[in-house]
């Protein structure tokens, strides 16, 4: 699988704008808006959200639901393709309680999946693992309107074997995110790596996200995402996950799960990366709470991977 220079130069120049120099004024509001401090129209990024978050230390509720279309085939270890196609749904609820200014404890993964393949996989649904953590916002400028923190969690195996999850010792997410708003307009980014303890059950991989978004109004806030996953180690491709395949998943498929799952797949350096792009936009109810829709999809192979599209939709709740 080759990813395309452009694609990776976009990416780059997005994150250039989230962790670029700072300016002066701490007014940011889209035209339509009125802010009473530099992060007053910060908004959340829409997709990877058990990874990519918002930079800023803040109090929150976001209930999130996915809805997943998954490719025709899918590649498997040998180099072939077998059927798969349906569908997936998430539900899941999201917490952050802020400290202070610069400290957090997040909650960041949990949920319900319900998942209805066509062909060679079995339907089954169930909870996924919790995964939550600290964030510490170790550069805080509210005068120049730029933030950047870094992020610690725990994710814990308590999930469904059915749907893939529960599998292993655990493991650790480190995350850099930063933000920075500008006369309506927003630059994130984030990065990181999900380092499993246990490097048999689950592989090593790390993530790249990119956000940019103008406040039109505060009805209308359009936005665009750019998200890379990269294998970095692979799994043992141990038998798990007895519900699918009889447990040979791990060895059969040939790439690794992207930002929701982790199988510890033995063949998952043969397609090592998964690059999606997410467009939407997001609408502000009244000053603390906005909801938001997002449409992705795959620039990398979609049988490369379990996404042929995805439907994202949230709340965010902030108090």
């Amino acid at each position: 699988m080759k990813v395309k220079t452009s694609i990776l130069t976009f990416g780059t120049i997005l994150m250039g704008s989230a962790f670029a120099g700072t300016e002066p004024s701490i007014t940011m509001a889209g035209p339509c808006c009125d802010a009473t401090d530099a992060f007053a129209s910060a908004i959340r990024p829409m997709s990877n959200p058990t990874l990519f978050d918002l930079a800023l230390p803040r109090t929150n509720a976001h209930a999130i639901a996915m809805f997943q279309q998954m490719p025709d085939q899918v590649a498997t270890g040998s180099g072939g393709r077998v059927p798969l196609g349906g569908d997936f749904q998430a539900y899941a609820l999201q917490l952050e309680y802020a400290l202070n200014e610069r400290l957090s404890i997040v909650a960041t993964k949990d949920g319900y999946v319900d998942f209805n393949p066509d062909a060679t996989l079995y339907e089954e649904s169930g909870f996924a693992n919790i995964a939550a953590g600290l964030k510490y916002a170790f550069i805080y400028q509210p005068e120049n309107a730029f933030v950047l923190s870094g992020t610690t969690t725990i994710e814990v195996p308590t999930g469904s074997d059915d749907i893939t999850q529960g599998s292993g010792d655990g493991a650790v997410n480190l995350i850099l995110s930063g933000l920075k708003m500008y006369n309506g307009w927003q630059f994130a980014g984030g990065g990181g790596l999900h380092i499993p303890f246990d490097s048999d059950a689950e592989s090593m991989t790390s993530f790249v996200s990119s956000h940019v978004s103008y406040e039109v109004c505060q009805y209308f806030i359009p936005l665009i995402e750019l998200n890379w996953f990269h294998v970095l180690n692979e799994g043992d491709g141990g038998s798990r996950y007895g519900s699918q395949l009889n447990g040979e998943l791990p060895s059969a498929i040939g790439f690794e799960g992207g930002d929701l799952l982790n199988w510890g797949a033995s063949n998952g350096g043969e397609n090592a990366d998964i690059v999606t792009l997410a467009a939407g936009f997001r609408s502000k109810l009244c000053d603390n709470v906005n909801v938001g829709v997002a449409y992705e999809i795959p620039l990398t192979e979609e049988e490369e991977n379990l996404m042929e599209s995805r439907v994202t939709l949230d709340l965010v709740w902030n108090f």
